[in-house]
């Protein structure tokens, strides 16, 4: 869902550029970082990814083939309030493989790049690749990291764009987004397992970041949409919308709050503690890699916990 500048990926770029230590750092595994200038890095693809979810995902397929910059790996980061640094521009400039997600979720990427003057990096565009479009009379949610199929995709075209980088290793990263693939499958598994046992239940949401999980779990969302579009603005959320939020918990109307724990505020927390209150289960979701988790064991975490608020 699209958002205002003060809530997306901050571009700062030029002169303007802040230096902040330990911004453009790697992903979790350590590759990227000092490692790209490493005389071991050199045989490698350098690739750039926005945040450390497409990072992960490339280094499961890349292996030691790649060296990997997540832009974006700390987990207690705010996406929205993110501003770059000198350090992303350079690890721009020298990328044969930049993954960004798109949908005007990570803008910054294309504009950095562009000043970097490397025209030559393959550009994954993780929406364009899902090819989601926004609902008639409705925005895009572009958190689509969260959509299993579409990260299926993804995977093809960064073996695909690897492959073409690094030739002699085309059929190793082949192999491997066809073994990360397969570890997909008991996901939407358990999203069909949900679907079955719960299907039509309502739940509340705090932004859309879950809601590609959600719905394929055949789930509902009641959340007044003025209150979810709000809190992903950064706006307030008006008095009106906050009580017909807080009513869906009072009224069991709905059997879980998945809230992004990455952003956090007086109303959200309002919705959180009213939520508890009322005993209705609180799932935690995060737009980033929580720290010590890879892609995989992240969102099985994530689908586990869903289903396990749904059983109570």
């Amino acid at each position: 869902m699209p958002t205002s500048p003060s809530r997306r990926l901050a571009l700062i770029t030029g002169a303007s550029l802040a230096l902040v230590a330990g911004c453009g750092s790697s992903s979790d595994s350590g590759s990227g970082g000092s490692d790209a200038q490493s005389p071991a890095a050199s045989s490698k693809v350098a690739v750039v990814a926005s945040t450390n979810v497409y990072g992960d995902i490339t280094e499961q397929i890349g292996g030691d083939k790649v060296a990997v910059t997540s832009i974006i790996s700390d987990p207690s980061q705010d996406p929205h309030s993110y501003e770059a640094s000198t350090q992303n521009q350079l690890a721009l400039s020298k990328a044969k493989v930049v993954i960004e997600n798109g949908g005007g979720y990570d803008d910054f990427v294309d504009k950095m790049l562009k000043s970097s003057n490397n025209s030559s990096a393959e550009v994954i565009n993780a929406v364009t690749v899902s090819g989601k479009t926004a609902p008639k009379g409705g925005e895009l949610n572009e958190h689509v990291w969260y959509d299993f199929p579409t990260v299926a995709k993804i995977a093809d075209r960064i073996a695909a764009a690897l492959g073409k980088a690094d030739p002699a290793g085309a059929a190793a990263f082949t192999k491997n987004a066809e073994t990360f693939k397969a570890k997909l499958t008991p996901l939407e598994t358990k999203e069909a397992d949900i679907k079955k046992k719960h299907g039509g239940a309502g739940i509340a949401i705090t932004e859309p970041v879950p809601l590609y999980m959600t719905e394929a779990s055949g789930l509902v969302n009641k959340t007044p949409e003025e209150f979810s579009h709000a809190i992903e603005q950064g706006s307030d959320v008006s008095p009106k919308a906050l009580q017909t939020m807080l009513a869906l918990f009072t009224g069991k109307q709905v059997k879980a709050l998945v809230y992004n724990a990455q952003t956090s505020g007086s109303q959200t927390q309002k919705a959180q503690d009213t939520a508890k209150t009322a005993g209705i289960p609180v799932v935690p979701v995060t737009e980033t890699l929580p720290k010590g988790k890879d892609y995989l064991g992240w969102m099985t975490a994530n689908v586990d916990a869903l289903a396990s608020a749904l059983d109570k």
